[in-house]
């Protein structure tokens, strides 16, 4: 019998999740929804053939009635995800939950505690964990000898830091709760840091950043508010983020964010996108005069119990995106890119003309990217088979992600957050 589940927050990560039930309905079957959106419950409940006795507008109104399913895959908005958790774990589900699980550390421990007392399984959205590119990295690590350094990047590239930052719906601490990038895209690295470092304990962090380019004094001068609307043709021609050059230009380009208010319309046409972004839409604003309050780069230091070092530097607003590695160890390294699904081993050896052995992992020799199984470097489907494995007492493989394997992962980031606004070395 397959696992079966209720959508909670039908946005885009939890429909991504959903639909493994189509590549695998033996595994998964969707049995309901619940969103405030009528136009959300009303997709879902045509794509996964749901009767309107299982459609909810909201995790209160499905945790009031009697447990319907065995899990939920929570999809809802960072400062939605504990208030949305709470009363379906408590009403018997266990739960597939999108990262950041929680936004501040006393909302992270009363889910924490919450999941324990009722004893039930949840398991936090870390895909990357599941990318063969690092699964494989994983695995290796024990030919590096101890651990002595960690390094990682992450480069958003300037189309994702505009869609879903700059101007999108995690913008700002009033949308969110919170008013970290680290915390809303970089959570995966510094939890990938963690599992690499599995078994050391974090003591000390060390961070700093701010946001650099998206800010009036940077807009061009005689620059517009609205790119289509008031900018004077001279500028926004020649203007990389206007709203016509990231979305009219490429209108398929994140279109689940940037055209959401026409998914009423079965085949929106290029004139109706552009109305749209000469009306209200957040998209159609100049980039420099958002009300963004996130930082657009940071770099992160954390010393570990083992003595170990890792840092990680985040940079936005970049030609292309890309995430880096770097591993040292008292034996060898490993260094790559994700985005190539190819890394380099090097491991000491006396007796070598080099005094190292060097081996090329290429993963692209079997086929295993990311365009063939799914986002986030081929992890997105991968997370939601183990999820079924690890629910139904199945053996979950090394990736999964409990919610106690998630807490240093947050801790780092709240430490690493309070240490660039207070400038000075935050302790765990």
């Amino acid at each position: 019998m397959p696992v079966t589940a209720i959508i909670v927050g039908a946005g885009h990560r939890a429909l991504i999740y959903a639909m493994y039930s189509k590549q695998a309905p033996d595994k998964l079957r969707i049995v309901g929804v619940a969103d405030p959106d009528a136009g959300r419950r009303e997709m879902c409940k045509k794509l996964f053939d749901i009767p309107d006795n299982m459609c909810f507008e909201s995790a209160d109104a499905l945790a009031a009635v009697p447990k319907c399913a065995d899990a939920v895959i929570n999809g809802t908005m960072d400062n939605q995800h504990v208030d949305t958790a709470v009363p379906l774990l408590k009403a018997g589900y266990d739960m597939l939950l999108e990262k950041p699980f929680a936004i501040h550390e006393d909302e992270m421990w009363r889910l924490v505690n919450t999941a324990k007392e009722y004893n039930r399984r949840v398991m936090i959205c870390h895909v990357l964990r599941y990318a063969p590119f690092y699964v494989e990295i994983k695995k290796r690590l024990p030919q590096l000898g101890r651990i002595m350094a960690i390094e990682t990047t992450e480069h958003v590239s300037h189309h994702h830091l505009l869609v879903s930052f700059v101007r999108g719906k995690w913008r700002n601490e009033k949308l969110t709760g919170h008013r970290s990038l680290l915390l809303a895209k970089c959570c995966h690295d510094i939890d990938l840091i963690m599992w690499m470092l599995s078994g050391d304990r974090p003591v000390s962090v060390a961070s700093f950043g701010g946001m650099e380019q998206f800010r009036p004094e940077n807009a061009p001068a005689g620059s517009g508010t609205r790119c289509l609307v008031d900018c004077p043709p001279e500028i926004e021609n020649e203007c990389p983020f206007s709203a016509r050059k990231q979305y009219l230009e490429h209108p398929d380009r994140w279109s689940f964010y940037v055209w959401k208010d026409l998914e009423n319309i079965e085949k929106p046409t290029l004139e109706q996108k552009e109305a749209l972004l000469r009306g209200d839409s957040d998209f159609g604003r100049c980039a420099y005069k958002m009300d963004c309050d996130l930082v657009d780069n940071q770099t992160v230091i954390v010393r570990f119990a083992s003595g170990a070092i890792a840092s990680h530097n985040l940079l936005g607003g970049t030609p292309t995106p890309q995430r880096t590695i770097h591993i040292s160890g008292t034996r060898g390294e490993i260094v790559g890119r994700v985005d190539d699904s190819k890394f380099t081993m090097r491991v000491l050896d006396p007796h070598s003309t080099n005094e190292y052995r060097e081996e090329v992992v290429d993963l692209n020799v079997n086929g295993d990217t990311s365009g063939q199984l799914g986002g986030h470097a081929g992890g997105d489907q991968r997370l939601v088979a183990d999820f079924v494995e690890f629910i139904t007492g199945g053996t979950p493989s090394i990736s999964c992600t409990t919610i106690d394997d998630s807490v240093n992962g947050h801790l780092c980031v709240f430490r690493a957050d309070q240490s660039m606004e207070e400038g000075r070395v935050v302790a765990f």
